[in-house]
């Protein structure tokens, strides 16, 4: 597995149930990242399905798009390219899915959770269908993404955060603890090449 470490730039997921503010968080923690000169591409996984139609078909019932995962895979393969080259960039992998991704290529993988209320009241205001709504509050409750995230990667490298919102400045935070575990990440890279 030493491949994986020649990597300059780690590869994050951001996953958790739809509402509890992936997008939000990976675009801040791009934001942050890049202004501490370390770049960190946010790949929404979602807009990369619709943008290059890696889907086969629209599902009317849920409302969202049937992912055609291989396509999709050999897609960000290319993207993220961990085998390959080292890159010049991170990733941020957005995502309620966090079976999705091969291990190899996550070295962080951050789960959000949210409360049932709040999160109900996010899906309502984007105006989910309540059979969607129903069906994430619920997956919330059983922390559904949790144990697949568990199930998925290694227990070390998952870090579960509650995802409340802007207004008790927990966003910010949980951006905050993510920025200073990629400074650490890179810190160990740079001192294990040293130590070689």
């Amino acid at each position: 597995m030493t491949t994986h470490h020649s990597r300059q730039f780690p590869i994050i997921l951001i996953t958790g149930t739809p509402g509890t503010g992936k997008t939000l968080h990976s675009a801040l923690l791009a934001q942050e990242l890049a202004e501490s000169s370390t770049p960190m591409k946010h790949l929404n996984i979602g807009d990369i399905v619709k943008e290059h139609g890696f889907h086969e078909g629209w599902d009317e019932e849920w409302q969202s798009w049937i992912v055609d995962e291989e396509r999709l895979l050999d897609y960000l393969e290319g993207v993220v390219n961990p085998e390959q080259s080292p890159s010049q960039t991170g990733f941020i992998l957005d995502h309620h899915d966090p079976s999705l991704f091969p291990e190899r290529w996550v070295d962080l993988a951050v789960v959000l959770t949210c409360d049932n209320s709040v999160l109900h009241e996010r899906l309502t205001s984007r105006n989910y269908p309540s059979n969607k709504i129903t069906e994430n509050v619920t997956a919330e409750i059983m922390q559904t993404c949790l144990s697949e995230t568990r199930e998925s990667y290694d227990e070390e490298i998952i870090v579960e955060l509650q995802s409340l919102g802007h207004e008790d400045g927990e966003v910010e935070e949980n951006v905050g603890r993510i920025v200073a575990w990629v400074e650490q990440w890179r810190k160990d890279r740079v001192e294990g090449k040293h130590g070689e």
